[in-house]
């Protein structure tokens, strides 16, 4: 057992007595932490920092999962949220609140006519199949990214145990930036594709006209286009990236941090789109929960009134010249490279030497928590961070990563590795 972690490790080990991997999801797990050398339990967090179950402390660029847009414990959400505690949670009756954070939406998001909610991304982007399929009458989906946990989705990935073949069959996975590829579902699959489902943006621009061309394909096509924008959303601009790029999908889902981490997600859409939600049935009894209804009511005020989208453009930009100097400086680009728009990157690991990425990024995380940065390798900035804690993560890159490099030169990264080498969740299959 880790002395460092050694209160998380008892935890963990009790946890998964009654919990499967001792988590409920698989990121915050130790599928994804390297086991010996993680926190596995936080004990609370302020702003972009985070304690442990131990006490140590972190700056934190994982900000769960990239819910907490604003900085844990933002005093303006806590206050609107103890605000609404004091008149109820859920009630018999919907509130006004959905009303009032269903008009803010409107008013942000180009594709938003009319607004239903849920509680994770899964729950919207499902529902949006569920409507494409009902208004189309078609069944199948062409699908690009990651789109939760649902059957409809996750049967065309590598995770696929439990879900029926004839569900499989309806879902077909084509490649983003290729426009040819997704041609072929429809050669493939004549008037049956009643959805494209993707993100608008990866880690990778999209490539010049690409999504307009995708979207022309579905009208010609009769087939919706449904931008999942759990990330995208309130982060790349308030509108999302359909209002970045100007291109306006008939459906597009929102969730993540438009409450700075209260549970809370949203579909939304053209009026005559939606108003198929008559005949479908998608109703849950906390869709109109108050307190995160409270909480995204805020943090989306605050995000208008600062621009966070902006702030977070700006300390991004500032990270980026930062880590790609570094890996210029060091020639690092055979093993590491840095993608994404500054608001959201990733450090890409590659196999390099005789070793996998996964090594790579175990040792990586290992260095990182060690040092007091929580991180996996996306950045999941905060309008909490400040210039000082970029600043410092870069300082600890250049540090890390030039380490990293003559380890695996030196054939020696297999015993820098002081816990166990995370493995991958899943892989997207082929189509």
């Amino acid at each position: 057992m880790s002395v460092r972690y050694q209160q998380s490790e008892q935890l963990l080990e009790r946890a998964c007595q009654s919990i499967p991997l001792g988590s409920q999801t698989f990121s915050k797990s130790k599928a994804a932490l390297p086991y010996g050398v993680s926190p596995f339990f936080a004990e609370r967090a302020e702003g972009c920092r985070l304690w442990d179950v131990d006490g140590h402390d972190y700056i934190d660029f994982i900000n769960a999962l990239l819910s907490v847009s604003l900085g844990y414990r933002d005093p303006d959400v806590d206050r609107a949220v103890q605000a609404q505690l004091a008149s109820g949670v859920t009630f018999s009756l919907p509130h006004r609140l959905e009303t009032m954070v269903a008009e803010q939406l409107i008013e942000m998001i180009p594709s938003a006519e009319q607004v239903r909610f849920g509680k994770n991304g899964t729950d919207v982007t499902s529902a949006a199949v569920r409507i494409a399929r009902a208004y189309t009458g078609k069944e199948h989906i062409a699908v690009c990214g990651y789109h939760g946990w649902q059957d409809w989705y996750i049967g065309s990935t590598s995770r696929d145990l439990g879900v029926p073949e004839a569900v499989k069959s309806l879902t077909h996975t084509f490649t983003y930036n290729s426009i040819d590829s997704l041609e072929a579902l429809f050669q493939a699959y004549p008037h049956q594709i009643a959805a494209v489902v993707m993100e608008p943006i990866t880690f990778d621009e999209a490539a010049p006209g690409f999504l307009e061309a995708v979207k022309a394909l579905c009208e010609a096509e009769g087939a919706l286009l449904v931008f999942d924008e759990m990330i995208t959303g309130f982060r790349l601009s308030l509108g999302g990236a359909q209002a970045l790029l100007g291109v306006t999908p008939h459906l597009s889902t929102f969730g993540k941090g438009m409450a700075n981490g209260f549970p809370i997600s949203a579909l939304v859409g053209s009026r005559d789109i939606m108003a198929k939600m008559d005949d479908i049935f998608f109703s849950g009894t906390f869709g109109g929960e108050t307190l995160s209804l409270a909480a995204a009511h805020a943090t989306l005020n605050k995000m208008v009134e600062y621009a966070v989208p902006t702030y977070l453009a700006q300390l991004g930009e500032r990270l980026m010249k930062g880590v790609e100097a570094i890996i210029e400086e060091h020639q690092l680009s055979d093993m590491v490279t840095l993608k994404g728009r500054p608001a959201w990157t990733l450090l890409n690991f590659k196999p390099y030497r005789e070793y996998d990425l996964w090594a790579l990024k175990s040792y990586f995380m290992q260095a990182c928590f060690l040092n007091g940065v929580l991180i996996q390798s996306t950045h999941n900035l905060s309008y909490a961070h400040q210039a000082s804690h970029i600043d410092r993560l870069i300082t600890l890159y250049q540090a890390v990563l030039p380490k990293l490099k003559q380890l695996c030169d030196d054939n020696g990264l297999q015993q820098a590795i002081k816990g166990e080498v995370i493995k991958p969740v899943f892989t997207v299959r082929s189509t």
